[in-house]
């Protein structure tokens, strides 16, 4: 099967006006293999893809789908040739149910005028059974984020596909369900589906994928097997640069100044008795398994969600917090894991989702946006931040992944905080503007502003960090720095089961 060419593109090119998406490029993909394609933002991945599934039309160049050239005009016409694509980006219906979400193709061709919702139920299970313990009956809304991700991968499974994209399709999920993924993944392709598998992760290329593709600026690089180049190969290759380190110089020594303490911090079931302090200087990281009460504790001290009780101390001084205006008041901000949904308004303009976290700044005193303030705010945040983009007017959608980060960044750093949570950083964003981030905070945090990084990545932590906190059913297990702090112990903390939690377990 390995040298049965399933898919072949030759002189794909594609422009959007005057912007060259891609130029001249070239993929291959053989029966019962696991392709990675690797690139930057921008590189011209997303637009490949969405060729192949049928969203976009080539402007010239050929595709070739078991010998015979063809054309393929829309996603449904896609999965008539067997194609099925699982966006980055969810695209569930979040008011109707899991088994709803899966069969909706199934639903809507139905001519029945009544919805056996228990047979979808049934049949949904059984899809369910190799992925996940998901009810098919909960409406999706109510799932996590990373669960909404499993019910994507899912839906694609019911296509009957035999070839399969994936695009970032660990970014919400946990290490343990990341692995699970990965076997059904090699499951398929030893049953003979063809996967195209895009990620940023080089450990997760190396471990499942067959060969590599890099595109670079629109440009098809290499196609190489993965037992013959190493991870940094492929970076250099991504950013026509060599990166020597993904993280910058940790802090020399740890300083003596705290300028955040959180004490006695409970808002149960959610988390409880949570203590920690942050001193000057260090980048703090709060690591452990999704649904542990990471993002919750966070989320708690801002004042986004809950009703947390204890103290929260910034720069010597005790605080009282009621609202998340309060905290932006005092200069503790939140950056979203959920970019899109939280973190900017993509059909507003760049500057203007820079501004919008206090707009009062760049208004008149009658309340009138004045645009040249917010232009000049904008442009002095972005060349910080080396923000790439055409226009300051122009909407946040049309940047890349990395320079959208970018820009919600931007939008804290307009109220000159003084401690900044955020939540996955760089969840999905490649690794040149991973690197830029990183070296963002650490300067941040070398100024004097508070930075705590929740991470599912644990070299992320491993390598940013300065102490990472591990929290597990909503408490904090344990603290890690210096020679400590490897993923080995991290993960030790995160999932240990101690005397006193078998105890409470055996008088449940």
């Amino acid at each position: 099967m390995a040298d049965e060419t399933v898919l072949q593109i030759s002189g794909l090119n594609k422009s959007f006006g005057p912007v060259r998406a891609l130029s001249d490029v070239r993929f291959e993909l053989r029966k019962g293999e696991i392709h990675a394609v690797a690139g930057e933002n921008g590189a011209g991945k997303s637009t490949l893809m969405n060729i192949i599934d049928g969203i976009l039309q080539p402007d010239s160049g050929d595709i070739i789908l078991d010998g015979r050239k063809v054309t393929i005009s829309s996603p449904t016409e896609a999965q008539r040739y067997g194609i099925g694509f699982v966006h980055q980006e969810i695209a569930l219906c979040p008011d109707v149910s899991v088994a709803e979400n899966i069969f909706m193709a199934r639903t809507n061709a139905s001519r029945s005028f009544f919805m056996d919702y228990r047979k979808l139920e049934q049949d949904a299970a059984e899809v369910f059974r190799q992925l996940s313990g998901i009810d098919p009956s909960v409406v999706v809304r109510d799932l996590s984020i990373s669960n909404q991700q499993l019910v994507e991968i899912a839906k694609a499974l019911t296509l009957n596909c035999r070839i399969l994209i994936l695009d970032e399709p660990t970014a919400a999920l946990t290490l343990t369900e990341s692995q699970v993924l990965f076997d059904i993944m090699r499951k398929l392709a030893d049953r003979g589906m063809s996967i195209i598998y895009i990620s940023h992760r080089m450990v997760e290329i190396f471990e499942n994928c067959d060969r590599v593709t890099v595109l670079r600026d629109g440009k098809y690089i290499t196609t190489r097997d993965v037992a013959e180049i190493s991870p940094s190969d492929v970076v250099n290759a991504m950013v026509g640069r060599v990166i020597d380190g993904l993280y910058p110089e940790k802090q020399t020594g740890p300083s003596e100044e705290i300028i955040f303490e959180a004490r006695d911090l409970n808002d149960e079931p959610r988390f409880s008795d949570v203590s920690f302090q942050l001193r000057k200087g260090e980048v703090l990281g709060l690591a452990g398994l999704i649904g542990a009460g990471r993002s919750e504790i966070a989320r708690g001290i801002c004042r986004l969600e809950g009703k947390a009780t204890g103290e929260i101390v910034l720069n010597g001084q005790k605080l009282d917090l009621k609202t998340y205006r309060d905290c932006v008041k005092h200069g503790i901000v939140y950056l979203s894991e959920d970019r899109k949904g939280d973190g900017v308004f993509l059909d507003m303009a760049i500057a203007a989702n820079i501004s919008a976290l206090r707009v009062e700044q760049v208004a008149n005193g009658l309340g009138l946006i004045r645009f040249n303030k917010e232009a000049h705010q904008a442009k002095t945040l972005g060349a910080k931040l080396n923000l790439k983009y055409g226009s300051l007017s122009g909407p946040v959608s049309l940047l890349s992944g990395g320079n959208q980060q970018k820009v919600a960044l931007a939008k804290m750093l307009s109220v000159d905080p003084s401690l900044i949570f955020l939540d996955e950083p760089t969840r999905g964003v490649d690794v040149g503007a991973k690197s830029e981030i990183h070296r963002i905070l650490r300067d941040l945090a070398s100024t004097g502003v508070g930075i705590v990084v929740i991470s599912s990545e644990l070299p992320e932590l491993i390598g940013l960090c300065d102490r990472v906190l591990v929290v597990r059913e909503g408490r904090i297990s344990g603290e890690v720095s210096g020679e400590m702090l490897t993923e080995r112990e991290i993960m030790r903390l995160a999932s240990i089961v101690d005397a006193d939690d078998r105890l409470r377990a055996r008088a449940r």
